[in-house]
């Protein structure tokens, strides 16, 4: 069982949501434009983790690491950004436990924020097509700040929205940008093993916890009468 944190930050791709069902189609759709084979979702699900910038210029490349043609990339990107404006939601799925875990977290009086590097345009449709949008106060996007993960930005931002020290704050992610943002920002960080961190095992970044489905939360976290009860 972690220390009572007062304010819980959750990341979205690979930790409450599997994104990529959406993104490979798009990636796939975009290459068949370009006139190029496309990929298919188990390459794809090795790549996403970044932003889709970095996921665009992966896929163009077919490989984790290096850079495309530039004039291929300002070709390819806004096709991507189309397509996945058309599709942000309509394959992509809720891991299990994932609701059963907010209303958790919820009802325990956590106060709850959401922390990704997706941009708004994105997320936003994306939470809500999903019914998850409401359990959080505040939504931090990839480009809601000048910096997004692993900067600690965000989760010192989304600290100082709720008026929480960083020792009383907790992130919950899927991947080594969670882990160091968490470490950099000064606040606990618990894993899930399911997420997308381009194949290593998260516990080789060392978090505070792994665990396999937010469903467990309740064994880990305390709630209300708990925290109250302690204090």
């Amino acid at each position: 069982m972690l220390n009572n944190p007062e304010m819980i930050l959750i990341d979205v791709d690979g930790t409450l949501v599997d994104s990529v069902p959406d993104l490979a189609f798009c990636v796939d759709e975009m290459m068949q434009r370009l006139g190029l084979p496309p990929h298919g979702e188990e390459k794809v699900r090795q790549w996403v983790g970044n932003g889709v910038e970095r996921l665009v210029r992966r896929a163009l490349v077919g490989q984790l690491e290096g850079e495309p043609d530039p004039a291929l990339f300002e070709k390819a990107y806004p096709i991507f950004l189309d397509l996945y404006a058309e599709n942000t939601s309509k394959r992509s799925r809720l891991y299990p436990g994932v609701h059963e875990g907010l209303e958790y977290l919820q009802g325990a009086g956590y106060k709850l924020g959401c922390v990704t590097n997706k941009a708004a345009r994105f997320t936003e449709p994306l939470l809500r097509d999903l019914g998850i949008a409401d359990f959080f106060a505040i939504v931090i996007s990839g480009d809601t700040l000048p910096k997004k993960k692993p900067d600690p930005l965000p989760l010192l931002h989304a600290a100082d929205f709720f008026g929480v020290a960083p020792s009383e704050s907790l992130m919950i992610g899927d991947s080594i940008s969670d882990v160091k943002a968490a470490r950099a920002a000064g606040f606990r960080i618990v894993c899930m093993s399911y997420g997308y961190n381009h194949g290593q095992d998260i516990r080789e970044a060392h978090p505070d916890a792994v665990i396999d489905s937010m469903a467990e939360l309740p064994q880990l976290l305390p709630g209300r009468s708990a925290r109250e009860g302690a204090a």
